[in-house]
């Protein structure tokens, strides 16, 4: 029993000696972000809720916060470690089937490097998309329907492997379809990929996909999903992004029938001066069948959207946005004044700040 003792003794030492040595030799940083807005509906809901397939910026008339965030990273050679913690009406509904405990964690993840191959594990960003929920990274003030309606974050184990400065592969093994707890009564596992690369400074392309099952394993419907898209910088100026996502999903456990949805989308931004700017977006929504957004209506959830925002940089660290968006559905999917509507629009303005 004593040599056991003093071999664990040991060997707690050496580990300890080991983490201090290598936390000396990493990196520990802070930063945080904060964006406020306002936005007005102009189908006056009296809920004060933008429509259902919206989770960012979704407050009508309401002065509010989309996300308020601090965040600690920890960077080495051989280890790497973030924990962000946030409050605000994204993670409000984004997490409202999450656990309490998990609504105000933005992400909490480990990593160690073995090899070329640095192993993940914890809650993330998600893989699929080119949007975050962080907005100054965004061309938009608000998010597309596409990001709105794909995961923002996952939970699970990522392997990534860049042999080089050009391509960048990764593997996933996740909770679910931005699932941080599993669904009840399923056990079936779900996977994810990517795919980076680029051959240039100023374009990147990526191809991720998702395969899995949000549903109970007793009427599980499998889910395949591929998002593309590609950045493309064409001058100092001038730049854009252009993608689609597309997903089947079974219609029934164990059916050959599957029910699809697509989602193309192009974003352009103009800057003017380092200060100002445009950025212009034209998308297309179709679920037939209502697997991401149920409407009930002959021909599903049809809808294009259209948005143009200015944003203004008065100093370092702050940005100031201004955006007007105008969905045009094919059927009445919306509600204006208690009253069913092709159209919804919106004016939505924006502060954000950083450090």
């Amino acid at each position: 029993m004593k040599r056991t003792i003093l071999v664990a003794g040991i060997l707690a030492a050496t580990l300890h000696s080991y983490a201090q040595d290598t936390l000396k030799n990493g990196t520990l940083t802070f930063s945080g972000y904060a964006e406020a807005y306002y936005s007005y509906n102009f189908a006056e809901p009296s809920n004060h809720q933008a429509p259902g397939f919206l989770y960012s910026y979704n407050k009508h008339n309401e002065l509010n916060i989309n996300m308020a965030m601090v965040k600690a990273n920890y960077s080495s050679d051989r280890v790497r470690a973030n924990v962000g913690l946030m409050t605000g009406t994204y993670a409000q509904y984004n997490l409202a089937a999450e656990p309490s405990i998990f609504q105000y964690v933005y992400e909490a993840n480990a990593g160690v490097r073995v090899g070329q191959v640095w192993i993940d594990a914890g809650i993330m960003p998600s893989h699929i998309g080119f949007e975050s929920a962080i907005g100054k990274d965004c061309y938009t003030l608000t998010r597309s329907i596409m990001a709105e309606n794909t995961p923002y974050y996952e939970a699970g184990v990522k392997a990534t492997w860049a042999p080089n400065d050009k391509w960048s592969f990764a593997a996933m093994y996740l909770n679910g379809w931005q699932r941080i707890k599993k669904v009840d009564g399923n056990q079936t596992p779900s996977f994810g990929t990517q795919i980076v690369f680029k051959p240039s400074s100023k374009v990147l392309l990526n191809w991720s996909t998702y395969i899995g099952s949000d549903t109970p394993d007793s009427t599980r419907k499998m889910r395949y999903f591929n998002d593309l898209y590609g950045t493309f910088s064409v001058t100092d100026k001038f730049s854009f992004t252009a993608g689609c996502d597309y997903g089947l999903q079974q219609k029934e456990k164990g059916s050959g029938d599957y029910s699809s949805w697509i989602s193309p989308i192009v974003v352009a931004r103009y800057a003017f001066t380092p200060k100002f700017a445009l950025a212009g977006r034209a998308e297309y929504y179709a679920d037939k069948d209502g697997v991401i957004i149920a409407t009930g209506t002959p021909n599903g959830f049809k809808t294009t959207g259209f948005s143009l925002n200015a944003d203004f940089t008065p100093v370092n660290n702050v940005m100031f946005r201004i955006e007007g968006r105008l969905f045009n559905g094919k059927d009445k999917t919306f509600i204006k004044q208690e009253t069913p509507a092709n159209t919804n629009g919106a004016i939505t303005a924006s502060l954000a700040v950083w450090f």
